[in-house]
């Protein structure tokens, strides 16, 4: 009986070992259905690429946006699957899911827009150099 910690102590360790597996769920989870986030795609320096280098330009972009929303789709539809499979979220760690997934499509929605505006940027210097 002296070895056993008093009655108030384990209540703690309980809630630690809980708070612990639920976070463990929710950083686990999103690795047993990765979506693949698509690698950032080149763009020609609209001050000296060729016309066909900027086509190929145009279409890698394309390729790259489709990608991207692709992976926006994913990252959607993998939430809402892991949601499926967690019966008894708590409202914490609930928003603390919405939030990483606000992060996550948030981040590639503003990465996506760089790549077009720099692409743009790049096609404006391309027509410069070209008059």
């Amino acid at each position: 009986a002296g070895c056993q910690p008093a009655r108030g102590q384990a209540l703690p360790m309980k809630r630690v070992a809980a708070y612990t597996s639920s976070t463990a769920l929710l950083l686990l989870a999103p690795l047993a259905l990765a979506c693949d986030y698509p690698s950032r795609v080149e763009i020609p320096n609209g001050n000296s690429a060729s016309k066909a280098e900027m086509i190929e330009g145009q279409r890698n972009v394309k390729e790259y946006v489709a990608k991207m929303e692709a992976y926006l789709k994913c990252l959607l539809e993998e939430e809402k699957n892991a949601r499926i499979e967690m019966e008894d979220l708590s409202a914490e760690d609930e928003q603390l899911r919405e939030d990483m997934l606000n992060k996550k499509y948030n981040a590639a929605v503003d990465e996506m827009e760089k790549v077009a505006a720099r692409f743009n940027d790049e096609v404006g210097a391309y027509r410069t150099k070209e008059q």
